[in-house]
């Protein structure tokens, strides 16, 4: 008897049957663009600004991303897509902090939001970012008990209720422009 592809460690996007990579495998530009809900050409111009990202490039010129790459790619779509950095922000971050991004970076200024904004209207009309899609499973209750009782310090609380806030600002235009 043959086992259903899920049993089998097999995903199956799109009729095709692949097997799972380990999560410290290397991942092609399209396996990281699908994750991230990034485009390729973006992965491939962010190379050309972030020096940080070097993902290793065989026969051919396939690009094959290393976690750590991964794991840059999605902090630096975070301050770009939702913090509201410019690009020359995220450089100087990267610069400041010796080529790592802490994860306790604050949102963005207005005044870098504002240049962001500059930067997007003079580039012209793009399709938004697709969001990735939240996960709704529940957590294990270890997990959620671990959540609930651990201290956040002062300047993660702050920068979780600068987000919380603009996020709500922004549901509250669209609403309006809904209504």
């Amino acid at each position: 008897m043959t086992e259903p592809a899920e049993d089998a460690g097999l995903d199956t996007p799109a009729g095709r049957s692949r097997p799972k990579k380990a999560p410290n495998a290397f991942r092609t530009i399209s396996e990281v663009a699908d994750e991230l809900h990034i485009p390729q050409h973006v992965l491939r111009f962010w190379e050309t600004k972030f020096t940080q990202v070097k993902p290793l490039k065989r026969g051919g010129g396939r690009r094959y991303y290393r976690p750590d790459d991964i794991a840059l790619l999605r902090r630096i779509s975070d301050l770009l897509y939702i913090q509201g950095y410019t690009i020359k922000g995220v450089q100087r971050l990267l610069r400041e902090s010796g080529g790592r991004l802490a994860d306790d970076i604050p949102p963005a200024t207005a005044e870098e939001r504002e240049q962001a904004a500059r930067e997007r209207e003079a580039a012209g009309p793009q399709r938004p970012p697709e969001l990735p899609m939240l996960n709704l499973a529940p957590l294990p209750a270890a997990l959620t008990a671990a959540r609930m009782t651990r201290p956040r310090s002062e300047p993660e609380a702050e920068r979780l209720r600068a987000v919380l806030a603009e996020t709500l600002r922004e549901l509250e235009e669209i609403r309006a422009l809904l209504l």
